[in-house]
């Protein structure tokens, strides 16, 4: 027996042990490995196209969110001017109202003070006239000491006011 040589008989048992193992594969293993291969890439090819789906659902959710996010960035924009130009109208509003009430109690106050003026104005004068009188009194007095003096002086103070009534 040399190793370079087999013998006939060996070969022939090999060849078929070597069939055999190949049958039984063909048969039975090779159906299981495929079917196995054939799910695998099935399975691959199924959740490819799930991802792809997924991306560009994804890409749509991004787009759909940019667009909300403008809109809602334009609808801030919109809400503060609205806000900025209420303040303002309600700061004029105030100015003119608190403008109006303080014209009115300056009003008020100017009336009082004339109110008071006229008051003093006629305390005044009736201090004066009280005066003008006594003074007058003392001064007549004085000069006209006797009776008849006196009647002569009604008389012509008589006299005119009448003329200075009619």
């Amino acid at each position: 027996m040399s190793l370079l040589t087999p013998e006939p008989g060996l070969v022939f048992w090999m060849l078929l042990s070597f069939g055999l193992v190949v049958f039984i594969l063909v048969k039975f293993g090779f159906p299981v490995i495929l079917k196995s291969v054939n799910d695998r890439k099935e399975y691959i090819d199924s959740s490819l196209l799930a991802a792809k789906e997924a991306h560009e659902e994804l890409e749509k959710v991004k787009t759909t969110s940019e667009a909300l996010l403008s809109e809602t960035r334009t609808e801030q924009m919109q809400i503060l001017q609205t806000t900025e130009q209420t303040r303002a109208k309600m700061v004029e509003e105030a100015k003119a109202n608190a403008k109006l009430e303080a014209d009115k109690i300056v009003a008020e106050a100017r009336k009082q003070i004339e109110a008071e003026k006229q008051n003093a104005l006629q305390s005044l004068r009736s201090e004066i006239a009280s005066l003008s009188i006594e003074v007058a009194e003392k001064i007549l007095r004085e000069k006209i000491g006797n009776k008849e003096e006196q009647m002569n002086m009604i008389d012509r103070l008589l006299d005119e006011i009448e003329i200075s009534k009619s």
